[in-house]
């Protein structure tokens, strides 16, 4: 499993993961596996995924093709380009997509967190699209990262990218599926856009 965090703290945004692999119970940290991050970059916008560690391979390879076109600066745009990738992830990838019975949309079968100058989002397995005001964490160490989020948010002292660092320390301290060092990315927002009413 993994935890990933996103924050926005004034004009900046951070994007932050931890580097563990774990298969059942077994674990593969950083120390041993070179291409260890769970960050990805499309363009101008950074990608921190959960689930299957083969997809960071298979969104690497989608989003470098040149006939794909992603958008990552709303909510609508990142649901259209998510519903492209699952497509693909079908027809190209042998993505098993099947669903209970209580489940009305196939997943995608991984979450993602989005960081970028538009704002911070998150996409769940099943497509929805949601943008974060201040911060959210996905993945095994989620509940332990939100806690920090939520108690350190409110110091000014603490940039986005130290509050995202310290978020995925405080569950890598409390989960076992989460290692570290820790990866991370920061992002300068752009001028305040105007909503769509």
């Amino acid at each position: 499993m993994t935890t990933i965090v996103v924050v926005r703290k004034g004009r900046d945004i951070a994007i932050a993961a931890d580097t563990m692999t774990k298969w059942g119970s077994g674990k593969e940290t950083a120390d041993y596996v070179v291409n260890h991050g769970k960050l990805l970059q499309v363009g101008d916008t950074w990608l921190g995924l959960t689930g299957n560690a083969t997809f960071k391979t298979i969104l690497r390879d989608y989003f470098s093709r040149p006939k794909v076109r992603a958008r990552f600066d709303t909510p609508l745009e990142i649901f259209r380009t998510w519903q492209a990738l699952h497509v693909a992830l079908k027809a190209d990838y042998q993505l098993i997509a099947t669903s209970h019975d209580d489940e009305p949309l196939e997943s995608t079968r991984f979450d993602a967190l989005v960081a970028n100058r538009h704002g911070i989002f998150g996409v769940v397995a099943h497509r929805t699209v949601q943008e974060f005001s201040r911060y959210y964490a996905f993945g095994s160490g989620s509940n332990y990262a939100m806690g920090a989020l939520h108690a350190l948010y409110g110091d000014r002292a603490i940039t986005a990218e130290a509050l995202a660092h310290r978020a995925v320390e405080t569950a890598a301290e409390f989960d076992d599926a989460t290692g570290l060092p820790v990866d991370s990315q920061k992002i300068s927002q752009s001028a305040p856009r105007k909503r769509a009413r």
